[in-house]
């Protein structure tokens, strides 16, 4: 069964960083786009940063020159680099990625846990 983890959340004071990952396991043969995308309470789940193959990258305007998405397509792992963090960006972020299992001819798109984020004023 494939699955996608990710780690890396936590507390963190206005202005600081914190870096999460997401790392995809199982019988995977192939992975197609990656991304991380958030949501709060009360409010629709939003792409914060996107990641193709060839680390063609697309981001949320609210996010745009602080965060930074990458990939290790030899470790499966897809990173999250956020910096000037602001009590805005509080939420559980969610891992993302379409994931083609061995054996399989499709990519089906896959979700991790969560891991929660905040950041105090």
């Amino acid at each position: 069964q494939a699955q996608l983890v990710e780690s890396g959340g936590g507390l963190v004071q206005a202005g600081g960083s914190l870096r999460l990952s997401c790392a995809a396991s199982g019988s995977i043969f192939g992975i197609g786009i990656m991304g991380w995308h958030r949501q709060t309470p009360g409010k629709q789940r939003e792409l914060v940063a996107s990641i193709t193959i060839s680390s063609n990258t697309n981001y949320a305007d609210s996010v745009k020159d602080r965060f930074t998405i990458s990939r290790d397509n030899a470790k499966n792992t897809v990173y999250l680099q956020m910096s000037s963090l602001k009590p805005e960006d509080t939420a559980v972020y969610y891992c993302n990625a379409d994931l083609r299992r061995a054996g399989s001819s499709f990519y089906r798109n896959y979700w991790g846990q969560g891991t929660q984020v905040t950041v105090s004023s």
